[in-house]
């Protein structure tokens, strides 16, 4: 194995076994000094890491491998996001929100379930300035568009047009921003 994957394994296991339980950003004091360390952990861990990003306690983003995420940008607290996601510049995601890697597969009813494996994956894009609320649940291969507000508690199985402020459970459509 090259130097440069076993000093991603470092990180890794920095970031899993210290920086995740540092206090959240907007802690006084110690707040900044947390943000900051885990942040430079991931500078190392994801494929992109833009400036002034804020990865918030207890983030889990598996081995963080193919994840690109943009300026002013973060992942809430206790979020999970999975390996292959494109996060834009700007986004706020709140507490909670679980992102989903993978969809089992189903279509052949005559195999049971558990013996059909997965659905081909897809990325999960998130484009620029997105808000995403406390505890959202996307499907896999979701595409949040520009200027999107998806409400807390929300259940994202499709995607929407640009601007589109979205809730509920599934997700609908509330307004258009524009």
């Amino acid at each position: 194995m090259n130097i440069m994957k076993w000093t991603k394994y470092i990180y890794l296991l920095l970031y899993y076994g210290f920086a995740q339980y540092l206090p959240l950003s907007y802690r006084p004091v110690v707040g900044k000094p947390a943000k900051w360390i885990r942040y430079r952990l991931c500078k190392h861990i994801f494929a992109e890491c833009g400036h002034n990003v804020n990865i918030e306690r207890r983030a889990n983003f598996s081995t963080g491998e193919n994840i690109h995420i943009g300026n002013n940008s973060g992942i809430g607290f206790n979020c999970q996001v999975p390996c292959d996601i494109h996060i834009g510049n700007n986004v706020m995601m709140g507490p909670d929100c679980v992102i989903l890697p993978a969809n089992h597969a189903f279509a052949d009813t005559s195999i049971p379930m558990i013996e059909q494996g997965f659905a081909p994956s897809r990325p999960t894009v998130i484009e620029d300035d997105v808000w995403i609320g406390h505890g959202v649940i996307m499907t896999p291969g979701r595409v949040v568009k520009t200027g999107s507000i998806i409400g807390a508690g929300c259940v994202l199985t499709k995607d929407f047009d640009a601007y589109s402020i979205i809730g509920g459970n599934p997700g609908k459509l509330i307004r258009l921003r524009k």
